[in-house]
């Protein structure tokens, strides 16, 4: 699932787009820009929609030091209109700019073509690995003509380890992200999954692009 982070201070706002977000992607939602940050350097967000005018740290501080460790995308959505906010909030290292009031449907159209240059989804709602495809909507995965028998919490972590290719990813981002925060499970979960779709990759030898690295985490190797 397509995880996505808003972080706007009000709060009618905030729930307004995380209605029109919600077909697509679980939503977080923090009201403060430190908030933001801390949650934005996780690294296990998708997509980041961002005000500027936020208490604490505003939007363009948010964006700097994100930038200094993440690349993930980030759509400035704000009253300021100006071209000069546009440029500052390019400058700072936004992938999209959009402005208030806007339309449901333009809001909805950018964060698609974002998560389309980014993850490749949005196209056939498929996202492929050398001869390995995963179906988001079904939640299927296929080596060829095949169906493996990879299924809910290990088709998250498949996903995600394709959607992360050649980039370290430490046991707390994956649990973080495909179990959650408030998670009772343990961390060592995330190496009984880990196990489990190894095998299940192993008539694709796909399992050996998984990599551990010890005490750290897991990288998934490119399939070129």
């Amino acid at each position: 699932m397509i995880k996505l982070l808003i972080v706007e201070d009000e709060k009618n706002l905030a729930q307004n787009i995380e209605r029109i977000v919600s077909d697509i992607a679980q939503t977080t939602v923090v009201y403060d820009g430190a908030e933001g940050l801390f949650e934005a350097e996780s690294g296990i967000y998708d997509l980041i929609i961002l005000d500027l005018m936020l208490p604490e740290m505003n939007g363009y501080e948010v964006l700097a030091k994100l930038r200094q460790t993440r690349q993930t995308p980030v759509l400035i959505l704000t009253a300021k209109d100006g071209l000069e906010d546009k440029v500052e909030g390019f400058q700072k290292g936004a992938d999209d700019y959009l402005t208030k009031p806007f339309h449901r449907e333009e809001l909805l159209m950018r964060v698609k073509a974002l998560l389309k240059r980014s993850l490749g989804v949005f196209d056939e709602e498929t996202i492929s690995y050398g001869d390995l495809r995963c179906l988001l909507n079904n939640k299927q995965v296929y080596f060829q003509q095949e169906e493996l028998p990879i299924q809910g919490k290990e088709f998250e972590l498949l996903v995600y380890l394709i959607q992360n290719q050649d980039i370290i990813l430490t046991k707390e981002q994956i649990f973080d992200r495909i179990w959650g925060f408030d998670s009772e499970t343990t961390l060592t979960v995330v190496e009984v999954y880990m196990s489990r779709l190894r095998k299940h990759l192993a008539p694709t030898n796909f399992q050996q692009n998984i990599q551990t690295l010890r005490n750290v985490g897991y990288i998934m190797k490119g399939s070129n």
